[in-house]
């Protein structure tokens, strides 16, 4: 895939799938903005830094942005994990504001760049726990409803400014915010065995799939969840 000429956005990529994709963008060629509260040591020489923390009040990117965007990446969540009876009031909103409202945010404050440069890409990141029903995942499945839920709403909205809107789902993914779920082998191993292709995921796994999405080899896919998920959403093989 060639990103020669592109400025892409990647919120959230200081750690993780957004770091992964961030060294990815930028090894094909695109000019990578980095929204985030925190920079990387990782990111490749001339990536430029947008300090941005999305819960906060006010936050604002729009004047960062170049005059043309041709993708946007919101790669910003988190793992709340508890039984349903101990999930208070606002875990379920500080996941719905993280997930959905960040991302709606983020997308309006890119809106005008995104349609400047006409063909451009958003990709959003959800879970398999959305469409696969997991114990103690009530909080973050709600809010990656929304948030595939906002992906095609806004996919029919902008399709006649030639702004695509499409979704990756990873499982469970080997990342610093996974890091407590992966903290010994007996644990790694569990979580390979639960997926039918045998392993965890990475976070190239991740990136390669949003790259795709942001790409022109995928111009004709719009308002799509793609599952990159070691096979746990739709097999079955025990």
């Amino acid at each position: 895939m060639n990103f020669q000429g592109k400025n892409i956005l990647v919120v959230g990529g200081s750690s993780g799938v957004g770091l992964a994709l961030v060294k990815s963008l930028a090894a094909q060629g695109a000019q990578v903005y980095s929204a985030s509260r925190n920079t990387s040591s990782e990111w490749p020489a001339g990536t430029i830094h947008i300090p941005f923390d999305v819960l906060a009040e006010g936050a604002s990117l729009a004047d960062s942005l170049p005059e043309q965007l041709h993708g946007l990446v919101y790669s910003v969540g988190s793992i709340t994990l508890k039984p349903f009876s101990r999930l208070t009031e606002e875990d379920f909103i500080t996941e719905y504001r993280l997930n959905v409202v960040g991302a709606a945010k983020t997308i309006q404050q890119a809106y005008r760049a995104l349609r400047g440069a006409k063909p451009s890409s958003i990709v959003l990141i959800s879970s398999v726990a959305a469409r696969t029903g997991m114990s103690y995942h009530a909080s973050i499945a709600s809010a990656k409803s929304g948030v595939e839920g906002l992906a095609i709403s806004l996919a029919a909205e902008f399709a006649s400014q030639e702004i695509r809107v499409n979704v990756v789902a990873p499982s469970l993914t080997d990342t610093p915010l996974a890091a407590s779920l992966l903290s010994t082998p007996d644990k790694r191993e569990a979580s390979a065995k639960r997926h039918p292709l045998g392993r965890i995921g990475t976070p190239e796994d991740i990136s390669s799939a949003i790259s795709f999405l942001l790409s022109d080899e995928s111009s004709w896919i719009s308002g799509q969840v793609l599952g990159v998920d070691g096979g746990m959403s739709s097999l079955k093989t025990l």
